[in-house]
């Protein structure tokens, strides 16, 4: 007796599915790019051959294998596969899944339950997870491409281990081109452009198996193309960045850490990545002009007058042409003298003030528009200091019942150097002035003649202190 025919789709011919889907791995030592993870002596490999594997969140780029890895690890360790996407998911599809896994448990077959996207579900959806994830219900993998430190609940997280997934590097983009080609025929690319090819999926395996369609697709006999012709025939893949997200901080931050490591060539690349993803350069121009003061400052004053002069010639011509005023400033800000001297004393001088609470100026350097003030003391002593010998007095600006103390520490580096030097002399000036006055002064309080600078009369006629 002969076999039935195979049942026909109902409308003909099924259609041919991606080369990306045809070549997804059969098992997880196929998975490419990977190693860290799967390897039989790290973390998955590891929960594989135990066959006990436990709720996981897989966080890495677009392309890297997150949804294939899920999949393998259900069908290697037996249990049931439950995907969702979180885009079009909602509280009624969790409660089915829910519902069949705990049937399924009950007939002794476990469930992993993978969520692509899983940072779209709202906390108050990721809540919903936990009692389903405590009791074994089911074992949650989600995926996705934003750090989970800020999208996901912390009651989730601390019931999930987080593997970081890297985007696919050269070797693995190869090894995906040549399964690509073996599965259809070679790509007719010369040895140049087959290196750009790999460039530019950019870590992202599944572009570069799509990009590879599109190449096959060409008619038989096509001769090689070169990187030109190659850049016409397939689609010029957008930059991974989103202004609102994690790709937007960590940019952000490579830009201001390659200036603060006395980078021009680094500064420039990150500062062009951003501008490419689409940054707002205004964006860019506000945290140039506040590296400027935070790691610059004063060893080199005119960093900040070259931020912001970036940042109004931008505003002036706008883009493109303003966006090299920007480039300017950044490779001004990166060779320049670097100083936090300033940042770190603010801080120091904030945490003072808190402190010390709400202690009063000393008397000699307050202001005294009235007579009775004057009477009581106020500015009594007060010496003013361009007209003293010189230009210092040594006097203590410090409030009364506080010790002085030193905030700014300026290096050794640009301006900072000569503003020591100042620093310094005027130290061993104010050392010489206590020693020469009389026993029972405060030497630094409210020593010395009044002020000879004349005093001047106010619009209403009281007369003021001229400082």
């Amino acid at each position: 007796m002969s076999e039935p025919a195979p049942a026909l789709p109902l409308f003909g011919d099924e259609p041919p599915r991606p080369l990306a889907d045809r070549l997804r791995p059969r098992a997880l030592a196929e998975v490419v790019g990977q190693d860290h993870l799967l390897a039989p002596d790290a973390p998955l490999g590891r929960m594989v051959a135990r066959g006990k594997p436990v709720s996981t969140i897989l966080w890495g780029p677009p392309g890297c294998g997150k949804t294939t890895i899920a999949r393998l690890l259900a069908e290697e360790t037996d249990l049931a596969f439950e995907p969702l996407s979180a885009v079009f998911s909602g509280v009624a599809d969790l409660r089915k899944v829910f519902a069949a896994a705990r049937q399924r448990r009950e007939t002794g077959q476990g469930t992993l339950l993978f969520v692509d996207e899983i940072h779209r579900f709202n906390r108050a959806q990721q809540d919903g997870f936990l009692p389903y994830v405590e009791d074994g219900t089911i074992i949650l993998v989600g995926a996705t491409t934003e750090n989970p430190s800020f999208e996901l609940n912390g009651a989730l997280l601390s019931r999930c281990q987080v593997f970081v997934l890297h985007r696919l590097d050269t070797a693995a983009l190869e090894t995906l081109l040549a399964r690509a080609e073996q599965e259809v025929r070679p790509v007719p690319l010369d040895e140049q452009a087959r290196g750009s090819l790999v460039a530019m999926a950019d870590g992202d395996g599944r572009y570069l198996l799509n990009m590879v369609e599109q190449l096959q697709e060409l008619p038989e006999g096509t001769p090689p193309l070169d990187t030109a012709s190659l850049a016409e025939a397939v689609q010029k893949r957008a930059p991974l960045y989103d202004k609102t997200q994690e790709s937007h901080y960590n940019l952000i931050s490579a830009l201001h850490k390659s200036m603060r490591g006395s980078d021009p060539d680094a500064a420039l690349y990150w500062l062009a990545r951003m501008l490419d993803g689409g940054e707002d350069p205004l964006f860019i121009a506000r945290r140039i002009v506040r590296f400027a003061n935070e790691d610059i400052g004063i060893a080199d004053p005119q960093a900040v007058q070259q931020a912001l002069a970036a940042w109004d010639v931008y505003e002036r011509l706008g883009s493109p042409e303003g966006e090299l005023a920007i480039a300017q400033a950044v490779v001004y800000l990166a060779t320049a003298p670097k100083s936090i001297a300033v940042y770190r004393g603010f801080g120091e001088a904030v945490r003072a003030a808190k402190r010390t609470g709400s202690l009063a100026p000393p008397p000699h350097i307050l202001n005294a528009p009235t007579r009775l003030m004057k009477d009581i003391g106020y500015g009594k002593g007060y010496q003013y200091d361009p007209d003293s010998e010189n230009g210092f007095s040594g006097a203590d600006y410090f409030p009364e019942g506080m010790d002085r103390q030193r905030f700014y520490r300026p290096t050794r580096n640009g301006n900072e150097a000569r503003v020591g030097e100042r620093l310094e002399r005027w130290a061993e000036l104010r050392s010489e002035l206590r020693s020469e006055k009389p026993p029972g002064l405060s030497p630094l309080r409210r020593g010395g003649p009044p002020s000879r600078a004349p005093s001047r009369r106010t619009r209403g006629g009281v007369r003021s202190s001229p400082r």
